[in-house]
């Protein structure tokens, strides 16, 4: 059985959270959704718990991390081409979200990232299928290291 993973993040109002990540093709499962909670899918063994602030405040004794001076985590979920990590991008950004870093290119892999309306940061990423170039792993070992 693979690992499952539930990332737990508080926000404010629930609804905004669910059509702002509606609107960034993300579903729900209904089941486990209510007035406190949605589980939001990633895929089949990651998840996002989006829990109202006031009920997040029940499973710790730890103050919430006010995002708009405090990171606590970067959330990064890979797409299929870097046109869809672009369209992610501005899609968050139409629908609430607002800008975080900027793109960054390293030719085999893209990344680009938001903040949703709650201050969590998200980064969107496509990686070549092929991976990195050869020549950018090689004299990677300690002997080509120049002191």
């Amino acid at each position: 059985m693979a690992t499952q993973i539930f990332f737990n993040l508080p926000v404010k109002d629930l609804k905004r959270s669910v059509d702002f990540f509606t609107a960034l093709d993300f579903s729900f499962n209904p089941d486990y959704t209510d007035e406190n909670a949605t589980c939001m899918i990633i895929n089949e063994n990651a998840y996002v718990m989006l829990l109202v602030e006031t009920f997040f405040k029940t499973f710790t004794s730890k103050n919430v991390a006010d995002t708009k001076d405090y990171a606590e985590a970067i959330i990064a979920y890979s797409v299929d081409s870097r046109e869809a990590v672009d369209g992610a991008v501005r899609t968050a950004l139409a629908t609430g979200g607002s800008t975080s870093e900027d793109p960054q290119d390293y030719g085999f892999m893209y990344n680009h990232s938001f903040q949703d309306p709650d201050g969590h940061l998200w980064e969107v990423t496509w990686m070549d299928p092929a991976g990195p170039p050869a020549e950018s792993t090689a004299g990677s070992d300690s002997a080509s290291v120049q002191s």
